[in-house]
């Protein structure tokens, strides 16, 4: 038998947490001040794994700044 691995198109808030090593609140927190982007599908939040990469870009990059 094949197995097939499967990429997850969206995340959840809380495997972006657990990607990022945040508590689910401050995650959610991100998501909902708009800094982390999310769409809401139903009752849930669901975050493309583009959005997660641009979060840590923009941090890491205002970190770089206020390092120099």
């Amino acid at each position: 038998m094949n197995t097939v691995a499967i990429t997850p198109k969206w995340h959840t808030t809380a495997e972006v947490a657990l990607m990022l090593g945040f508590g689910l609140s401050k995650t959610k927190t991100l998501v909902l001040t708009g800094e982390i982007r999310s769409v809401k599908v139903g009752r849930n939040r669901r975050i493309l794994p583009a959005w997660v990469d641009e979060y840590v870009q923009r941090v890491a990059t205002a970190a770089e700044e206020n390092a120099a």
